[in-house]
């Protein structure tokens, strides 16, 4: 079967939208950023676009803060890092589904001063300033609200359908979490897209692969890991309006990655030999590592230094007051940055070696090594692996920041049901980890056949699966990784999902005595979704039971004029006696009549009794146990989480609304003052009175406004902006 056609538009005019208002929204949430693309039809505008954020900036900050009361993202919380640094939550993606004690240890690795607790489930969540607690899910929500208000705010309507890219190394936990995550933030989550997928849907959506198929790697580096993606592209015939066509389409051969090294563990390198320098130059034998204060302000610093080092052989690095009112001066050559660093370029290898190795592949075999992802610019990385492939050039065809949400976005038109675009690339992705699933429960006897591979590594999705298993008693199903895959990032168990069958012991004893044919069995239906998320979505009991059952005997039938008949149908024969009476009558001969019996040709069947085997499915009840930090939030917990964050929503709608209402009537207040001074048509229309008592009344409000109106309401300023008009309207509409 042909893969799905993805499809892309090059012009408005090429695409068809149904209906008109139709949009949907990419986003590509990474450890560090946020970008955001939509798909939508405007005059004048392009079909598919990068969305820009209130600041117009391509890319925003992954944070989300809690301050005083207020919830911030993005730009906004990036604001006030540096001086409350335990109020601003990040790399809260990394910390979905993670158990409490690791999420605390890499949280005190990256000096981050957060207020962990541990929920119920044994993950971590954050307690806010005012002792509410949050679970990373709904921290995560909060950053995709903010995605969700960037792709409105393009778009110029709501769109809730969206496409999430998700990092390889995702496991089933970390997907149904951020799944969670993006509904409690108002999406339909249309589908998670593995990154390397989305990269590889945009550097094909406009070449042509029908005269030479190739090999193309892509190598991401971003702010927290790196992976490296083999992608085969080819092409195949189809038949469209009676031609034959040829369609491109890629397939996804591997992935391998290293989930730690990324841009930031050289800013952590940056970042101590700072400290070091800086804990040196005070000589108390203080430790600025135990100031969140100093340290924020000192990665905010390094960060920059680290931007420089790319395009320069030597960065400065300053920081005013950096702890106890001293400023922090201090330069770093790229050398010295690069010999910091000198273990992690040998490690950022290893999975393009990987890929090439479990695919029997070599260099020369591959077409291209795209490069994406911010930390692909540094120098060092970029030299060593220009060593390693042999080549004077790296491919950078992709934008290496937004290749992925744009490659995101095509598959999220592909999609929806209101958009259709008319460029086809097929694509088929596979799943990242292998699973098997095991068998457990009263008298069943485990073999070989009890821990069976479900999914094979790679395995093209999405797909249906089904297993049979012989068995008359209650059990549990689990779900685990294959132990030959890697494990995702702070999980330390293979298993991550349990199921209970109940209701297979009552349909045995219901069908035990009844003549089975063949042992009763539960079948078990599986299903992988194109998100990369396995579930078992049902179960039945199948019972299959031979009987004696009356069915026509074929080519035998009888007709006679009686109604009496006696059928054995185990002979085959047929009794049958037959009542005759005649009737006579006499009359004149001008009327002569006679009656007899009405004769009726009755054709009767004859059964015979055959032995037919019968089945019977009976759908069994599957309930999920699956429990700690893997599993998602329950009905009661997601209700009180989506409760908590429509109360901030509303907030930050008032906030928002308070802010507008007050600069509408700052810029009211000086337009105002302008017409009273420099208009001539105003001072023509008005007295000087009427003049003087607006002014008067202007500047009265001005200093409210400066002064009291610091804490006003909306309505206030609403208030305020009336009662000026009310004065002014009257001489602006003589004009």
């Amino acid at each position: 079967m042909a893969p799905r056609l993805l499809l892309l538009a090059l012009v408005a005019a090429a695409v068809a939208v149904l209906p008109a208002s139709a949009a949907v929204a990419s986003i590509d949430l990474g450890s560090e950023w946020l970008k955001v693309a939509a798909v939508h039809l405007a005059p004048g505008r392009a079909p598919i676009a990068v969305a820009i954020n209130e600041m117009s900036k391509r890319k925003s900050p992954a944070l989300a803060a809690l301050a005083d009361g207020n919830r911030l993202a993005g730009e906004e919380a990036a604001g006030i890092t540096a001086r409350h640094p335990a109020k601003v939550f990040s790399r809260m993606r990394d910390l979905l589904a993670k158990p409490f004690p690791y999420v605390r240890a890499l949280a005190d690795s990256l000096f981050l001063p957060y207020d962990l607790v541990q929920d119920a489930r044994g993950a971590a969540a954050v307690r806010a300033d005012d002792g509410q607690v949050y679970t990373v899910e709904e921290i995560v929500a909060m950053v995709l609200h903010y995605a969700s208000g960037i792709a409105d705010a393009h778009v110029g309507l709501p769109v809730r359908d969206a496409v999430v890219a998700v990092p390889p190394y995702f496991g089933q936990a970390e997907r149904r979490a951020l799944t969670q995550a993006a509904q409690l933030a108002g999406f339909n989550v249309l589908a998670l897209v593995n990154e390397h997928a989305g990269a590889a849907l945009q550097y094909g959506i406009d070449k042509d692969f029908s005269n030479e198929s190739r090999h193309v790697i892509f190598y991401d580096m971003g702010s927290g890991s790196t992976y490296a993606a083999l992608v085969y592209y080819s092409s195949y015939s189809a038949k469209e309006f009676g031609k034959t066509v040829s369609v491109n389409q890629f397939q996804v051969k591997d992935v391998r990655w290293n989930s730690k090294l990324g841009g930031l563990e050289m800013e952590m390198r940056l970042v101590n030999y700072f400290a070091d320098q800086f804990n040196k130059q005070l000589g108390n034998g203080d430790d600025i590592r135990q100031s969140p204060k100093a340290m924020a302000k000192l990665k905010k610093q390094v960060k920059r230094t680290k931007e420089i080092l790319s395009a320069n052989t030597a960065a400065p690095i300053s920081v005013e007051s950096l702890y106890n009112d001293i400023d922090f001066r201090s330069t770093i050559t790229r050398e010295k940055f690069e010999e910091l660093c000198a273990d992690l370029w040998e490690q950022a290898l290893t999975p393009i070696k990987d890929v090439l190795t479990h695919s029997g592949m070599k260099i020369g075999d591959i077409y291209a090594v795209e490069l994406i992802g911010g930390a692909t610019r540094v120098p060092k990385l970029q030299a060593k692996l220009q060593e390693f492939l042999g080549r004077s050039e790296l491919d950078k065809h992709l934008d290496a920041d937004e290749a992925i949400v744009l490659g995101a976005s095509l598959h999220a038109a592909n999609l929806s049901d209101g958009i259709k675009l008319n460029r086809k690339l097929g694509m088929i992705d596979g799943s990242t980890y292998g699973f098997v699933f095991e068998i457990d429960g009263p008298d069943y006897v485990k073999d070989e056949s009890t821990d069976q591979v479900l999914v094979p590594r790679m395995k093209k999705m999405p797909i249906k699966l089904f297993r049979s298993i012989r068995h008359t008693k209650d059990f549990d199903v689990s779900l685990s990784y294959d132990k030959a895959s890697e494990l995702p990032p702070g999980v330390s168990s293979h298993k991550f999902a349990e199921y209970a069958i109940s209701g297979l012991a009552e349909t045995s004893e219901k069908y035990g005595s009844r003549n089975l044919s063949a042992p009763i069995k539960a079948n078990l239906h599986f299903s992988l979704s194109r998100s990369g998320i396995i579930s078992l979505d049902r179960a039945e009991a199948v019972i299959e039971i031979t009987e004696w059952v009356e069915v026509p005997k074929k080519n035998v039938t009888l007709e006679t004029n009686t109604t009496d008949e006696t059928l054995s149908a185990e002979s085959g024969t047929t009794d049958s006696t037959t009542d005759s009476k005649e009737n006579s009558s006499s009359g004149s001969d001008a009327d002569n009549t006679s009656t007899t019996n009405d004769e009726t040709n009755v054709q009767d069947t004859i059964t015979e009794k055959v032995l037919k085997k019968r089945t019977f499915r009976v759908p069994l009840k599957v309930t999920e146990k699956t429990a700690g930090p893997a599993s998602t939030l329950s009905k009661e917990l997601y209700s009180e989480a989506k409760s908590r964050l429509d109360v901030l929503n509303k907030k930050d709608a008032e906030r928002r609304r308070t802010a507008e209402l007050k600069n509408n009537l700052e810029s009211y207040i000086y337009s105002m003052k302008e017409k009273l001074e420099e208009s001539t048509d105003m001072l023509a229309v008005s007295t000087e009175q009427e003049r003087e008592s607006f002014t008067e009344k202007l500047s009265e409000v001005q200093d409210w406004l400066y002064m009291d109106g610091e804490e006003a309401q909306a309505n206030e300023f609403q208030e305020r902006l009336d009662q000026l008009k009310a004065m002014g309207d009257p001489i602006l509409f003589r004009e």
